[in-house]
């Protein structure tokens, strides 16, 4: 039996969380000023404790994270759920396991990809997926 409680301050359900965090890629996409969506940027995405996190692979001045910070909003399609997110901030002390579940979710890639993605330098540029309320 599947539950839908929601979880957090983050918002998902139990089974967003799970159908989400177990996709092995999302799409992003943020508002553009007149509210219209930017084209979605393909990454991976991890589901930690009651929360989804991405990383800007590549850091800080990849144009899909800059466009992120900028708008604060914009809708993700994973798992087959599609949904508008703001983007948060992670907790520091969060930084550590988000580092453990991309390197187990995504290891079988190579080192060289999954570095991008864990480390200090990763951890300042990780975002939260806050679900928007319907």
């Amino acid at each position: 039996m599947t539950t839908t409680r929601t979880l957090g301050a983050s918002g998902w359900t139990d089974e967003e969380l799970t159908l989400i965090g177990d996709s092995a890629q999302l799409e992003l996409a943020s508002h553009r000023p007149d509210g219209a969506l930017r084209p979605s940027t393909t990454m991976w995405v991890v589901h930690v404790g009651d929360d989804l996190y991405v990383r800007s692979a590549g850091g800080p001045e990849r144009p899909w994270y800059r466009h992120a910070l900028a708008s604060g909003t914009g809708r993700i399609r994973a798992g087959g759920i599609e949904r508008d997110v703001t983007f948060g901030e992670a907790d520091p002390d969060v930084h550590d396991a988000i580092d453990e579940t991309y390197h187990a979710k995504y290891d079988r890639y190579g080192p060289g990809p999954v570095s991008q993605v864990t480390g200090p330098d990763a951890h300042r540029v990780t975002i939260r997926l806050v679900r928007s309320a319907p």
